[in-house]
């Protein structure tokens, strides 16, 4: 057995222990009809998502129940490979899963346990730290690089074969090799530190950076808004923010663990772009694509955008055939 399949195996043993573009129109705002009614709904909602997804959609799932008081919303944050497997590997029934990938759910759902995803929102990469890291005062977007090298100092980002964030991070250490011109920067960056501070998803981190256990953190923006961190915005050529950049950005590749024990996909950088999906093993069908629609209905969007987030303008479906009608008026076909 390979490490990098014994790590993934070992991630699935961990899982099932705990589970025992173009265009700016408008997104239609939601009616009772659209989502059913208040009271009409009822039953658990299931949704698995993104790590970077906890805050919005708490915010989202607090105003869904509001209308919706009948209906319970059991939430269960993850990377987002780790939260795609548990439905694909483990089994698992759920009614509703966000991705901060659209990819993760093509190359892992569908079509066996989805068959459309809807692209709702953006975001990057960046650098988080608290006042007491080291360097704080220091550090820039020209030298950061040179600030995590330091002996002294610790910086922590997930894991690539279990959340994107990770794999991202490994591509803006490509990119930035580029960027900065420094041969070998990738390699010393990957290397700093090995495996001591990496974890299945980079929210994960967070409680090691205010401990002051790590002095940075590679993370989504919005995260970073969300719990009152300073954010170093780095540049776009390295931040897989700007989707004007695909030829640069599709020069970062990154291997990751694929469907079967053995299998690997190769990811190619681009643009950070977020996915929402109804599984096929859905249990509560009416309530998911009411939750979906409030997602993407402009309340949502608004809800999105408070946290940080980017937003798909409008939210873009693949596999249209198959998005409920209830939902077409959200999104546009790819």
């Amino acid at each position: 057995m390979t490490q990098r399949t014994g790590t993934r195996l070992a991630g699935l043993m961990v899982l099932a222990a705990a589970c025992a573009v173009p265009s700016c129109r408008k997104a239609p705002s939601p009616t009772p009809e659209r989502q059913g009614g208040s009271g009409e709904l009822s039953g658990e909602l299931v949704i698995f998502h993104a790590g970077s997804l906890s805050v919005p959609f708490r915010k989202v799932s607090e105003q869904f129940m509001k209308r919706h008081p009948k209906v319970r919303v059991k939430a269960e944050a993850a990377g987002s490979r780790d939260a795609a497997r548990k439905v694909s590997d483990l089994g698992r029934a759920c009614d509703v899963l966000g991705s901060a990938d659209y990819k993760v759910v093509e190359n892992l759902l569908m079509p066996d346990h989805a068959k459309f995803n809807i692209r709702f929102a953006t975001n990057e990469v960046a650098l988080v730290y608290t006042k007491r890291s080291a360097q704080a005062d220091k550090v820039n977007a020209d030298n950061w690089h040179e600030v995590l090298l330091r002996d002294k100092v610790r910086f922590g980002r997930a894991d690539p074969d279990r959340d994107p964030c990770g794999y991202r991070t490994v591509m803006l250490f490509q990119l930035a090799e580029k960027h900065y011109k420094l041969p070998g920067l990738a390699k010393r960056l990957a290397e700093k530190d090995a495996q001591r501070f990496i974890r299945p998803k980079e929210t994960e981190l967070l409680a090691l950076l205010e401990a002051g256990e790590i002095d940075y953190l590679f993370i989504y923006r919005s995260v970073g808004i969300q719990h009152h961190l300073k954010v170093l915005r780095l540049p776009d050529e390295v931040n897989l923010r700007n989707a004007t950049m695909s030829a640069l950005y599709r020069t970062a590749k990154v291997q990751v663990t694929g469907k079967k024990p053995g299998e690997f996909i190769a990811r190619t950088g681009e643009a950070i772009v977020y996915s929402v999906t109804v599984p096929t093993r859905c249990t509560n069908r009416p309530a998911a694509e009411a939750y979906v629609g409030f997602l993407l209905s402009d309340e949502g969007r608004r809800i999105l955008s408070d946290c940080g987030q980017g937003l798909v303008h409008p939210a873009v479906a693949d596999g249209w055939q198959a998005v409920p009608e209830s939902l077409r008026p959200y999104c546009t076909r790819k």
